[in-house]
């Protein structure tokens, strides 16, 4: 007989999933049914689940649901390999806890092959376009030369982290919470260079093409070639970056030269940049059209079918945060408070407030929340946690933005392509005496 993981069965049907690991449901069955599912979980996690009579059903435990299984990657540390063709690989959420993260801890997301030894001197990039008022051609070097430096810590995250958690199953890489990080980014503002080429009237978009292959190696054929409206472009935070964390940006992150768009989706931000056009339409390159970084215009019923025409391109990312501190699955001494920390960010707008909880969302505490120490980083929260008994718990956050949008508890609405799961945070904690 066939032996399936505990992610493939709650993939495919999580309250089924309940039943048949745990023998617990909400529906169909007595409340001993219930309770007896409770205690089959508590044996298996070593300790009662304290508030598990509030755990939603067709929810892996926290203490399951993580991965540390590390990957090496060359000026990597730690970080869990989804695919290696193209190579993308995320950071566990423990290995997030400081707040420039080290390049050594920033995801990996490629969509094709990374170029071979790049060279620096002789890099260039051009800007084009039928809505750029001239053809211009600079060397990293006259970037460097011409043009204001400015440093901005960013936030970058992929529009498919979270993706694992959907159910039905969205096809793509099944991130988990580690396809994001808020390094500090050095380069030339975009609008500095676009001014300097000049744009014309019509100009509504820019697209960007970089040195990757295509898995084909077909000659001419993009990887990616995405892009954002022209006023995202001419935003000051918005640039062409040549150093992360005030060193050249590491190879798997776009060396020698990338586009950074902080709080959009990543695959905005073109790594190994050769050219950006200046268009007056919508860019259609590869990965913009279809079903590609789009959500359904309309929500809809999960697995259901959704026309290209009804998809809408993804613009500003949802409001998340992110534990760091303590790592999922630890042991906590009841007497003891518990220091809780982690990020929390959003698109366009900064975060107001973060939450935390122990009893499954029945109650929230605030926690401290720091400023953004420029627009699009993410902000750091921090709270201490006591316990009423020892048992399993599990650590929930939960964050809101200035506009009072909060995290959905579980999981927000469903969509083909697994993008912008912000669903809360959560951790498992084991309080012993």
């Amino acid at each position: 007989m066939k032996r399936r993981g505990l992610h493939e069965l709650y993939a495919e049907d999580p309250v089924k999933a309940d039943e048949s690991v745990f023998g617990r449901t909400t529906n169909g069955v007595t409340r001993r049914g219930f309770l007896s599912g409770l205690k089959s979980m508590s044996l298996l996690l070593g300790a009662e689940i304290v508030y598990g009579q509030f755990m939603p059903a067709g929810l892996i435990p926290a203490a399951f649901a993580q991965s540390d299984s590390p990957f090496v990657i060359e000026g990597k540390d730690g970080l869990v390999i989804l695919n290696d063709r193209p190579v993308n690989a995320e950071t566990p959420a423990h290995l997030l806890d400081d707040d420039v993260t080290p390049a050594s801890r920033f995801f990996v997301r490629n969509n094709g092959i990374v170029p071979q030894s790049p060279d620096a001197n002789s890099w260039t990039l051009t800007i084009e376009g039928e809505s750029a008022k001239q053809s211009r051609t600079f060397s990293l070097n006259e970037l460097k030369q011409q043009f204001k430096h400015y440093t901005y810590q960013l936030t970058l995250e992929c529009g498919g982290n979270g993706r694992a958690e959907f159910s039905p199953a969205a096809t793509g890489n099944q991130w988990t919470t580690g396809a994001v990080g808020c390094p500090s980014w050095t380069g030339v503002r975009l609008k500095d260079v676009l001014d300097a080429v000049g744009i014309k009237d019509d100009a509504v978009y820019i697209g960007y093409y970089g040195d990757d292959q295509h898995l084909s190696r077909t000659p001419g054929k993009a990887a990616i070639s995405r892009g954002v409206p022209v006023d995202k472009a001419m935003e000051d935070e918005s640039l062409i970056a040549w150093a992360m964390n005030g060193k050249p940006l590491p190879l798997m992150n776009g060396f020698p030269l990338r586009l950074v768009f902080g709080g959009w989706p990543a695959s905005t931000s073109g790594k190994w940049l050769k050219k950006i056009v200046v268009r007056n339409q919508v860019h259609d390159g590869a990965k913009m059209l279809g079903k590609a970084y789009r959500m359904p215009c309309k929500p809809i019923a999960p697995g259901a079918d959704v026309a290209d025409e009804n998809m809408c391109i993804i613009e500003a990312m949802p409001v998340k945060s992110l534990i760091t501190y303590p790592q999922s699955g630890i042991q906590h001494k009841l007497a003891q408070a518990l220091e809780v920390r982690g990020h929390a960010w959003c698109g366009e707008t900064p975060v107001e407030k973060v939450y935390t909880s122990i009893d499954f969302g029945q109650t929230w505490q605030l926690a401290t929340l720091t400023r953004p120490v420029n627009r699009h980083a993410w902000q750091h929260f921090s709270t201490k946690m006591t316990f009423q008994r020892e048992g399993y718990y599990e650590i929930w956050a939960k964050a809101e933005d200035q506009n009072g949008r909060t995290q959905p508890m579980v999981l927000p609405g469903w969509n083909p392509k697994g993008y912008l799961n912000n669903a809360c945070h959560r951790i498992a904690v084991s309080v012993v005496v």
